[in-house]
């Protein structure tokens, strides 16, 4: 009996522009939801801090898991999370618990963020809560070959070019191109 490997299909790895435009665009809207609900008040709002997580994990996670590995913002640029075994990419959204890992991690440094940006014109140092952020996502820079976050590294997965989505920064590239020709003539 011999062992026959099976080629591994290849998936396209996201890229660094797209998965900050679909960060940024779930960011944004759990952000929204939740300075909603906040006061006027400069400081730290628990009620709004219990929002963002509970926004962050029904977008992040319950959405990811029922709609094939994307959130909003990743069905907006054509990308999905995918889990890996053994260093090599399953065909599969990850398992709840990775899920649970990753979303985890990366919804602390998006609330830092948010806590930050709230609070940076009453305190401009503030503007080092963006720093745990920057420090987890520019993790995928120093990978080349797989572009994992380190939230990806943590949770065994890894961001791929999706055949379904909305395609959106291509549709703006293309808007911006057609106003450049038109500015033109």
């Amino acid at each position: 009996m011999s062992i026959i490997k099976t080629p591994q299909k290849h998936y396209p790895k996201g890229t660094i522009t797209r998965r900050c435009i679909a960060l940024g665009i779930d960011f944004l809207g759990i952000w929204l939801v939740s300075s909603l609900l906040g006061s006027s008040k400069i400081g730290i709002q628990f009620v709004q801090i219990f929002v963002f997580i509970l926004a962050w994990l029904i977008l992040r996670v319950v959405i990811v898991v029922n709609n094939q590995g994307q959130s909003l913002g990743r069905w907006a640029v054509d990308l999905k999370v995918l889990a890996i075994e053994n260093g090599q990419i399953v065909s599969r959204i990850p398992q709840l618990s990775a899920l649970l890992q990753r979303e985890g991690i990366i919804c602390f440094n998006t609330l830092l963020a948010s806590i930050g940006l709230s609070n940076i014109i009453a305190n401009p140092t503030a503007i080092l809560f963006l720093l745990p952020l920057v420090i987890d996502c520019g993790a995928a820079l120093s990978n080349a070959k797989m572009r994992q976050a380190f939230h990806d590294r943590y949770a065994r997965t890894i961001i791929v070019s999706s055949q379904r989505g909305y395609s959106l920064d291509l549709k703006i590239q293309r808007l911006v191109e057609k106003v450049q020709r038109n500015v033109r003539r």
